[in-house]
């Protein structure tokens, strides 16, 4: 089963101040971080979507073993960044693990546990204390679907509500709030 990564990491993040793929924390950017919790946990290729600062992430970030794809609308939300990355993968993979730059509480375990479910009918997604979180699973048959319901900034919440997503509880192995602002952080 191939099982892709997905990084949506082009959103300006203007509530935290800048581009979150720029944000250091622990010694590597954000977008380095997400792109290696998806490779540790065994996906590939890992696409990574970028739109604004894109020209810095590339010269900053060391993400030469990912596929990088610009998103010349992310300015109108995560929605298009997620069609950005899917149109982005080929006919060789069955599912792609989704996971935002802004959830760095995420880790390989909780990744893990969501692509062991994959599948080309695969939709499932992350759950901490019941509420729905990241990473999300999205099976080649649901990418045209889901694709097409990505808007704004809801990316395919809704597509995943309205078709039943399996529920992964991950609490216990990661932390998967987005991280809006500076005070977000743990």
């Amino acid at each position: 089963m191939a099982v892709a990564g997905l990084v949506l990491a082009a959103g300006a993040g203007r509530r935290f101040g800048g581009p979150k793929a720029l944000v250091t924390r622990g010694g590597a950017l954000w977008v380095e971080t997400a792109r290696s919790v998806l490779r540790a946990a065994g996906c590939a290729p890992v696409v990574v979507v970028l739109g604004a600062g894109a020209a810095e992430v590339r010269a900053r970030a060391a993400l030469d073993d990912s596929v990088l794809v610009d998103n010349a609308e992310w300015a109108t939300g995560m929605g298009s960044s997620l069609r950005a990355g899917l149109a982005a993968l080929d006919d060789s993979v069955d599912a792609v693990v989704v996971l935002p730059v802004d959830t760095p509480g995420v880790t390989v375990e909780a990744v893990r546990r969501v692509a062991g479910l994959a599948s080309p009918s695969a939709l499932a997604r992350a759950s901490y204390n019941g509420e729905p979180g990241h990473p999300v699973l999205i099976g080649r048959e649901h990418w045209v679907g889901a694709s097409a319901s990505a808007t704004g900034d809801t990316g395919a919440r809704d597509y995943l509500q309205a078709h039943g997503a399996t529920s992964v509880p991950c609490e216990d192995v990661a932390v998967g709030r987005d991280v809006d602002r500076p005070e977000d952080l743990p």
